[in-house]
């Protein structure tokens, strides 16, 4: 059983790994700065579920911009692996606040490094995201693939973020494991999300804003595969020296860097997203059509086969089985 750091605790992802981890047996310390960008109440909430659950969890409430607080909190802990799922997420909101995608995304992150450094944690496993492949058009997206195009500051700070990784995992030999997540749903879910954003609308009577005239698709991964897989690779810490030293291939690396698509492999239209959150939920959804909007991408596909050979697994839960879980969970939280 391993001494564990979680970042984005209190986060949709972070509260699922943490009662997993827990269930295991882990010690866990997380951490969450809780900010405002969504309801702090739902936050708050899953908190409490984690401290309800049993076995060995605590919780620190600080901003990873924090320099002195996060070196503090390294040198008490001394986590053996970090799990680093913070950051200010969302496209859209890094048109309207970018100063809050630096700080967390960048400033946090350098933090987080640094700390693994100084206190010689074994491993660390960071969020990434398939926005980093942009305007990328070469499907199904690839490790391998050029990430040099993004689209929005968001994406531009996750490939920010996974060259700083590779310089730490270079120069101080720090074993580091990205994650490009593919657009993640599930039960406590992110309520700037579209399908969080939808059921919401559908329930409500309202109609729901459906951009590109439906003309999208998107990859959609279940978050009790993401746990699951995260759980496999605590115990596949990269080495170094294990691929070529081709500099051409951005999916390769001589230092103990790895990064992988964590996505479904199933890129599914946006228009029958809807017919399954339909069904779901037992009502028609009134729809208003809208242009892309502005760091949009029309489609998300995961190649995950790199992932596959690493641990043996990759995500299988379908919407048709994941999205009626999602539903449930709003009825009951929200007493619908």
């Amino acid at each position: 059983m391993a001494n564990l750091f979680v970042t984005g605790a209190a986060g949709f992802i972070g509260y699922h790994l943490c009662q997993h981890l827990l269930q295991h047996g882990h010690t866990i310390t997380g951490l969450d700065n809780l900010n405002p960008y969504y309801e702090v109440s739902l936050k708050r909430a899953r908190l409490e579920q984690l401290q309800r659950a049993g076995g060995s969890f605590r919780f620190i409430e600080l901003d990873l911009s924090d320099r002195d607080g996060m070196a503090a909190v390294f040198a008490q802990e001394r986590p053996d692996q970090v799990i680093h799922l913070a950051a200010q997420a969302g496209v859209r909101y890094s048109l309207e606040n970018p100063h809050a995608y630096v700080d967390s995304n960048l400033v946090g992150f350098v933090n987080i490094l640094e700390g693994c450094r100084q206190t010689q944690v074994q491993h660390l496993i960071y969020a990434s995201s398939s926005s980093v492949y942009g305007a990328n058009r070469e499907i199904p997206f690839a490790v391998g693939q050029n990430v040099d195009h993004p689209i929005s500051l968001y994406a531009a700070t996750k490939k920010a973020g996974e060259l700083m990784a590779h310089t730490y995992s270079h120069l101080y030999n720090l074993p580091t494991t990205g994650l490009r997540f593919f657009t993640v749903y599930g039960p406590w879910g992110r309520p700037d999300m579209a399908y969080f954003k939808f059921t919401q609308s559908i329930f409500n009577d309202r109609p729901i804003e459906v951009y590109n005239h439906g003309a999208m698709r998107r990859d959609f991964t279940y978050v009790d595969d993401v746990v699951t897989i995260i759980d496999r690779l605590l115990s596949c810490i990269p080495s170094s020296g294990e691929n070529p030293a081709d500099l051409l291939n951005p999916g390769t690396s001589t230092a103990p860097y790895r990064v992988y698509n964590l996505g479904n492999h199933q890129p599914v239209e946006l228009l029958r997203f809807i017919e399954i959150l339909e069904e779901a939920i037992g009502k028609t959804a009134t729809k208003t059509f809208l242009p892309l909007q502005p760091g949009d991408v029309l489609e998300t596909y995961a190649d995950t086969d790199s992932l596959y050979e690493a641990i043996g697994l990759r995500p299988h839960i379908t919407l048709e089985e994941g999205l009626p879980q999602f539903v449930q969970w709003y009825r009951d939280y929200y007493q619908v």
